[in-house]
């Protein structure tokens, strides 16, 4: 697997997030309706990574700063946004390597705290950052008020830095 950072209006990340917007359709009936500007992942303040196997892209994820915020974010959040991984090639530990380069990224540019807003139609996400170490928090953002939301954050300063995978955007790709 290839991880590459890439402008959240890359046509890859495109293709990506229309996926996982079909399939919070699927799950939910709608499409994620959170505003995001894709200056949002711009470096200092975010990120949008891109892995591919063997060229083709399947996975997809981005932090954001957030600092702050009446919607309920703390100073120094980054939150997690479109984390997905096609069907066929879940299982394979993709999100994992995603999330972590996510995490790297968020740590190396200060962010104190990666947060993330999932729903319980989405038990396998749930199951993924439980398993890494996510904890429940204070429910933030559009969503705070929906009963099938769940929110989760963990502290990015108490975990190991596990080293820079990602790779600089391909022009043209």
């Amino acid at each position: 697997m290839e991880i590459r950072h890439v402008r959240y209006d890359h046509p890859d990340a495109v293709l990506l997030t229309a996926r996982v917007q079909q399939e919070y359709v699927e799950r939910y009936g709608d499409p994620d309706a959170t505003p995001v500007d894709p200056g949002d992942f711009e470096p200092p303040r975010g990120l949008f990574l891109v892995a591919y196997l063997d060229g083709v892209p399947v996975a997809t994820g981005g932090w954001r700063a957030q600092d702050a915020s009446p919607e309920g974010h703390e100073d120094g959040d980054a939150e997690l946004k479109r984390m997905y991984v096609v069907p066929e090639a879940r299982g394979r530990g993709l999100a994992r390597q995603v999330l972590a380069a996510l995490e790297d990224s968020a740590a190396a540019a200060g962010r104190s705290r990666m947060v993330l807003e999932t729903g319980t139609r989405q038990p396998e996400a749930i199951a993924l950052y439980v398993s890494c170490g996510y904890v429940p928090i204070t429910k933030f953002g559009l969503y705070r008020d929906d009963p099938l939301s769940r929110c989760f954050g963990t502290d990015l300063a108490v975990r190991p830095v596990r080293g820079n995978v990602l790779q600089a955007e391909v022009p043209g790709r």
